[in-house]
């Protein structure tokens, strides 16, 4: 990466400096360098001479005058290196080393803009982890394409990453289930009977009662009530979380591991966990109750792992869940949640702690909610139940890329505005069409050349051809293809997967603006092999890109 050799040359121009006495042995920190927001300011500039000359109270530009006259002359790197303003340091890279980024694409394919940044370390995404009783809304969906996109970019930039959708399938709510589908079921079959409190009144749970009549009639009907709500729940659980793995598929999400709350309990890993917590003097007893001094690890209260009645609290297994994934090695493990759990956060993370585990292992990304807009009118209610929309309406109008990509364009801590009809449009105002179309015409393009080659493969062209790549939009283009492993590195360490939509974007920008300004086939085979040299880096870029936020990169539109 031009980055890393361009923090070399300057440390090695710092030790030529102090070796000449200029300056004395000043540690400099962390080089950082940035691209210059103007273009006539270089491709990377650093403000390293301002932070060292308060140190040395010395005038930071007499000290980038220094810095710059001992960069050693890199052609292969860099054409020249210059002062500008108070004491920034500018380096221009060389036409040679821009227009090289072509050959390493082709060299790595898909593996491109990849990196070692993570050091292989084992990192868990948990994410989506709905409600395992009722069907996926829109906000779920938004939280399983940041989830998977994270994941791919994080193994792009090389950790070694697993899903996992975590299914809370013990206590109340599953009975509430069952309760439910018997109320409703009862109903139709001319029993009058209420919901329960706690109930769930979507219109799917009458399509559940309504399945169950059509093909077992009244088969339950004389069954006492607990009974037949255990049958509901074995029955009709496992089949609507085969439809929550249904819809995220159909979206392209694929977990590794589908992990059950259940399990944790018939293992005894609960009961296990609590006990060494309260051995250890970590939890206590109080009025019938089981409480975990999180006030000893930053929380503002001591919190309740088992009541009073004996049942224990979400709070209790989510903590030997997160004991469980520290036990399978994990390095690192980062959950997903919806914002309205934000309080819970820093109670997590002192369970952590006092578990003996590292606090800041765990990451907890807060997903923001999704308000749904058609023709400028938002969409509160599905037109189907009359209920919220689901995350299946949604996927069935806008289809799957559509959904992915405009959930990933904005940061996962702003509420996002997804408007259903842009989604759908076919033109340069949908941003997911504007990219794929980029790729779609580059694909057309190369078609045209080889037709107009006459050959299978066009051959790649030979380094000096590639000087023929002078324009601006052509080295524009370039310098956007170099760029990548920068991108890639900076989402994967930040978390912040979004930033890849904003690069697709420019990237296909600055296609479509060379596409307007320089012809492609043309009658000079050497400028005709250099620009399809360039452009099939493009797509191979876009492919990546695309991939990694899981949305189709298609070969015509």
């Amino acid at each position: 990466m031009a980055r890393d050799e361009i923090v070399e040359l300057i440390e090695d121009a710092l030790e030529t400096a102090v070796s000449e006495g200029l300056l004395p042995p000043t540690p400099a920190g962390k080089i950082e360098l940035e691209h210059p927001r103007r273009r006539e300011h270089g491709d990377w500039s650093t403000n390293l001479a301002l932070g060292v000359a308060g140190r040395l109270d010395r005038n930071p530009r007499e000290i980038a005058e220094i810095i710059a006259g001992r960069v050693a002359e890199s052609p292969d790197v860099i054409s020249r290196v210059e002062v500008a303003g108070p004491g920034f340091i500018n380096f221009h890279l060389s036409p040679a080393y821009i227009r090289n980024v072509l050959f390493e694409i082709e060299e790595m394919g898909d593996r491109y803009g990849s990196s070692d940044a993570g050091g292989r370390q084992r990192v868990q995404v948990e994410f989506v982890s709905a409600n395992p009783v009722g069907p996926l809304h829109v906000g779920h969906g938004r939280w399983a394409a940041l989830g998977d996109a994270l994941a791919g970019v994080m193994s792009h930039a090389g950790f070694l990453v697993e899903r996992e959708f975590y299914v809370n399938d013990y206590g109340t709510q599953l009975r509430n289930f069952g309760r439910s589908i018997s109320a409703r079921y009862m109903e139709l079959l001319g029993r009058g009977c209420e919901l329960p409190d706690g109930g769930y009144a979507g219109e799917y749970i009458k399509d559940i009662a309504r399945r169950i009549v059509d093909e077992c009639g009244d088969e339950f009907l004389d069954l006492p009530e607990e009974d037949r709500v255990d049958v509901f729940i074995e029955m009709e659980y496992p089949r609507m979380l085969e439809s929550i793995r249904e819809t995220l598929e159909g979206m392209g999400v694929v977990f590794d591991v589908w992990f059950r709350e259940r399990d944790l309990y018939q293992r005894g890993e609960v009961g296990e966990s609590l006990g060494a917590l309260e051995r250890d003097g970590k939890a206590y007893r109080e009025e019938g109750a089981l409480w975990l001094r999180t006030t000893e690890y930053g929380d503002e209260k001591d919190r309740v792992l088992v009541r009073s009645s004996g049942e224990p609290t979400y709070f209790a297994s989510d903590i030997a869940y997160h004991r469980d994934k520290m036990e399978r090695g994990f390095d690192r493990v980062i959950d997903i949640w919806g914002a309205d759990h934000h309080g819970y956060v820093n109670r997590m993370k002192a369970a952590m702690e006092a578990m003996g585990y590292d606090r800041e292992a765990l990451e907890v990304i807060l997903g923001q909610l999704v308000k749904l807009f058609r023709s400028g009118k938002p969409v509160v209610m599905s037109k189907r139940t009359g209920d919220v929309v689901t995350l299946d309406e949604l996927l069935g109008e806008v289809g799957a890329d559509a959904a992915r990509y405009f959930f990933l364009q904005r940061s996962h801590d702003s509420p996002l505005d997804f408007d259903i009809e842009l989604a759908k449009k076919e033109s340069p105002e949908n941003p997911v069409y504007y990219v794929q179309y980029a790729h779609a015409r580059i694909s057309s393009i190369l078609r045209y050349a080889r037709e107009a080659a006459a050959e299978a493969e066009l051959p790649d062209p030979l380094p000096e051809d590639l000087e023929l790549l002078e324009a601006e939009a052509e080295m524009d283009l370039l310098r956007k293809l170099g760029e990548l492993e920068e991108v890639v590195e900076f989402c994967a360490m930040k978390r912040v997967p979004h930033r890849l939509t904003g690069y697709a974007e420019e990237l296909a920008a600055l296609f479509h603006a060379f596409y307007r300004d320089c012809r492609v086939v043309t009658d000079d085979e050497r400028l005709m092999r250099a620009r399809v040299f360039l452009v099939q880096g493009v797509r191979q870029a876009l492919r990546i890109v695309l991939g990694l936020i899981g949305v189709s990169a298609p070969e015509q539109m």
